[in-house]
């Protein structure tokens, strides 16, 4: 049930635990979208709206954990992230540029990218941080690519980490989101504070049913 976090880099090789370093993710020009969406694909993009939906989601996230803060360890029921997490990934190498990044994310749907470099894990990064990045470095995202910027802290887990403890470290590291890989090291899912929000949401139903 490993969680672990890799410090802001350039995705050179892999920045996946060691563990892990050396093995490919695979086609990264397609994407796991064997599931049901779980966002709608007419879900609006205003950046002030989606700001708000991550506000309330670090909200239920901070309120779930002390929910569960509340219950005796012992008592805490198991619930590995493989359970809630998202099978969307989509990956792209870090030799496409900032511009090629957000309108990939615009035309399918997402807020979160994997950056792979040669193959390999390289970063996650999400939409806001993107916008964020061009905005204090006034670069050009038609010039800028991933290969030659310093990329964000990320969490790596594996599908039976319990999803309490990382949605510990989450807060702890303010992160929302952290990817999930197979023992081979292959990005199989991606949990985000929206997949807490509605395990919240789920629990808040349950509780009002009762």
């Amino acid at each position: 049930m490993a969680i672990h976090i890799s410090e802001p880099g350039r995705p050179q090789g892999t920045r996946l635990p060691e563990i892990f370093r050396g093995r490919r993710i695979g086609d990264i020009e397609e994407s796991a979208e064997t599931h049901a969406l779980r966002e709608s694909s007419n879900e609006a993009t205003d950046g002030e709206f989606q700001l708000a939906r991550e506000v309330n989601a670090r909200k239920a996230l901070e309120r779930y954990g002390q929910a569960e803060e509340a219950e005796p360890e012992p008592q805490r029921a198991y619930l590995p992230v493989s359970k809630m997490c998202s099978p969307r990934i989509h990956t792209m190498e870090a030799t496409a540029t900032l511009a090629e990044a957000l309108s990939d994310m615009e035309r399918h749907g997402v807020h979160h990218l994997v950056i792979a470099a040669d193959g390999l894990v390289g970063g996650l990064i999400d939409i806001r941080w993107t916008q964020n990045w061009l905005l204090e470095h006034r670069a050009d995202p038609d010039r800028q690519t991933f290969q030659h910027i310093e990329l964000p802290s990320f969490l790596t887990v594996t599908p039976e980490t319990d999803a309490h403890q990382l949605a510990r470290l989450m807060l702890a590291h303010q992160l929302d989101a952290a990817l999930v890989v197979d023992a081979s090291g292959s990005p199989t899912g991606i949990v985000t504070t929206t997949d807490y929000l509605r395990l919240y949401a789920s629990m808040s139903q349950q509780e009002g049913d009762v």
